[in-house]
């Protein structure tokens, strides 16, 4: 057969259409542990500048022909900045021919889970996607709360775990932020490390001390509550360097992320690509490469907010 025109990006377009890419960055969000407890703004492709109030009016009693008091407010500007979190993967052609829908059904899951994942170690711990401390690419992350709270440091008879979590709570709720009000635990985030201890346990009434709220099997992320908060409990909560960070509480209307879209994809059968540390020609060995990519941003406004739950002798977890 003839070659009439070379073979082009566009000739592959249908590989992946724009509905099937759009679902992928829904369950993305799903399965972050973090994206489902932190309230999600919009973000352009230049970032976005999010008011913070740093003091507010105050007000006070004035009787009859007295001077009215005067006050004022302030507000700071704090910007959350896009990153970008990309991964490519590289098949046969003979692969895409073949069997092109079922791999890419394959493909959308273990993507949505690798980039919630790698979202929520980074806006936890700063860690990159494999795993280097500082590799991180937001300037503010989770493990920056210097509160700290030890899973295992209550006794059996003042409570066992459900007396630690009481105890962190308690650290958050006793601090206020700029303007002046008192912070308020509003949801938990912990490793499924703790799962097993978590359904053991119960508080000081005898009740269970995680409840589980539906659903939770199509998510990596499993939802419940915890002394009445919210609570999610997936892979990547903990520290894979810091081994003692294992969960967090704190009020999470203090941090904010965003999307620039959602995953979107690139195809080439041209571009080289970097495999097993040497630079291989696609065109020439016949290959396919799938580019995934988005952009993320993240910002913690104030990390005392947030207190760590740490298990750093591995203490079991157990009921009051």
């Amino acid at each position: 057969m003839a070659i009439t025109a070379p073979t082009k990006t566009s000739d592959l377009s249908g590989f992946i259409t724009p509905e099937e890419a759009a679902p992928i960055f829904e369950r993305a969000a799903r399965t972050s542990v973090v994206q489902q407890l932190v309230q999600r703004v919009p973000l352009g492709p230049s970032g976005v500048k999010i008011p913070v109030v740093t003091s507010r009016p105050s007000a006070g009693w004035v009787g009859e022909g007295e001077q009215k008091p005067a006050s004022a407010g302030s507000i700071t500007p704090k910007t959350i900045t896009p990153q970008k979190l990309a991964s490519i993967f590289v098949v046969s052609a003979e692969v895409v021919r073949l069997n092109p829908a079922q791999f890419v059904t394959t493909m959308q899951n273990s993507f949505a889970e690798t980039f919630a994942v790698a979202f929520d170690r980074a806006a936890l711990h700063d860690e990159g996607p494999n795993g280097a401390t500082g590799g991180g690419p937001f300037s503010t992350y989770l493990d920056q709360a210097t509160k700290t709270q030890e899973i295992g440091s209550t006794s059996q008879a003042n409570g066992g775990t459900y007396g630690d979590l009481v105890a962190g709570l308690g650290k958050v709720q006793s601090d206020s932020d700029a303007g002046g009000r008192r912070y308020r635990l509003t949801g938990w985030a912990f490793d499924d490390v703790l799962e097993a201890g978590f359904l053991s346990s119960t508080d000081t009434n005898g009740r269970p001390l995680w409840i589980d709220t539906p659903p939770t099997a199509s998510t990596v992320a499993r939802n419940g509550t915890v002394v009445g908060r919210p609570a999610f409990m997936g892979e990547g909560v903990g520290s894979i360097n810091q081994t003692d960070v294992v969960g967090y509480g704190g009020d999470w209307s203090q941090a904010a992320w965003g999307a620039v879209g959602g995953i979107s994809y690139r195809i080439s059968t041209e571009a080289p690509v970097t495999i097993n540390g040497a630079m291989v020609s696609l065109f020439e060995n016949n290959l396919v490469a799938v580019l995934a990519e988005a952009e993320y941003g993240f910002l913690v406004n104030d990390a005392d907010a947030f207190v760590k739950f740490t298990n750093t002798n591995n203490t079991p977890v157990t009921s009051s």
